[in-house]
């Protein structure tokens, strides 16, 4: 199959798995999770067979958009990480938080800040390009591992969340208790609102990107535990290791589909000049 006619993706809809349990560490912290998508061999295939959100753009992988902030902590958390990267290491290099930045909106109506896009159609202005001499791909991802650390302490909530989706919403019981449910699950076309029917190409319901020799409840450990703590994952992982050795009824369809595992999960490149080759999220 040619490059520019992606391969098919499986239905949005199929049986799922879940399990929830309340959270060790907190009582009123009921985590549920969807054991297909945490099970699956996901993993990100930025810079090899990933197609790119917009046809014809697949060295943009997610990236041919800004990111929208959720909130000030995300907005502050890349400005440190901004201040970090030099013309040498970032490309399309700004000065100033405004300056890579700018505001649109989610819904069309209320203001939200992103970032910036390099143009009118795009792609962020942190993408550095594949033949870029400090290496191709998110010039934050890059930062973070040349310091030592991971990813998601330098990029905007939503890159380093993708592809997994959390929802939080206090739930009340019969007997009147409340509770903070956080739902772990696939972040699909769907998560994106309407307009995710309109990607050319969505790497969670492709079996080319479940690929990976690992379920995504280990190559995501440390998203997983931002999200929802550390003790409430490790109370997940141990769910998560019985659940598959005891044998996944709801295998999701794609990693199904993608047959024998033959490559390594998770999505950090070996370094920063390899992300053109590991992962751009």
């Amino acid at each position: 199959m040619s490059r520019s006619q992606p391969p098919a993706e499986v239905s949005l809809d199929f049986p799922r798995e879940w399990i929830e349990f309340l959270d060790p560490a907190d009582e009123q912290h009921l985590v549920r999770a969807d054991l297909t998508w945490l099970l699956s061999r996901w993993t990100c295939v930025f810079g090899s067979a990933c197609r790119g959100i917009v046809p014809g753009r697949a060295e943009d992988g997610c990236c041919s958009h800004g990111a929208f902030f959720t909130d000030a902590d995300d907005e502050n958390r890349i400005k440190s990480a901004a201040a970090k990267l030099t013309p040498e290491t970032w490309q399309h290099y700004r000065r100033g938080f405004k300056n890579y930045t700018e505001m649109d909106s989610v819904d069309g109506t209320k203001p939200a800040r992103r970032t910036a896009t390099r143009s009118s159609d795009g792609p962020c202005v942190f993408l550095n390009e594949k033949d870029f001499p400090a290496g191709g791909g998110c010039a934050l991802h890059a930062q973070a591992l040349r310091d030592g650390v991971h990813p998601l302490k330098y990029k905007p909530d939503v890159c380093w969340q993708l592809p997994i989706r959390r929802e939080q919403d206090w739930i009340k019981r019969a007997d009147g208790t409340k509770l903070l449910q956080s739902t772990l699950t696939e972040f699909d076309r769907r998560g994106w609102g309407p307009g995710g029917h309109d990607l050319g190409w969505w790497c969670t319901s492709a079996p080319d990107a479940h690929v990976g020799t690992e379920p995504m409840y280990i190559t995501y450990a440390p998203e997983l535990t931002e999200l929802v703590g550390e003790v409430a994952y490790a109370k997940l992982a141990e769910l998560c290791a019985a659940r598959l050795k005891s044998g996944l009824i709801a295998i999701h369809p794609a990693t199904k589909a993608a047959g024998t595992p033959r490559k390594r999960g998770g999505r950090e490149p070996a370094s920063p000049r390899a992300a053109d080759q590991g992962s751009n999220l």
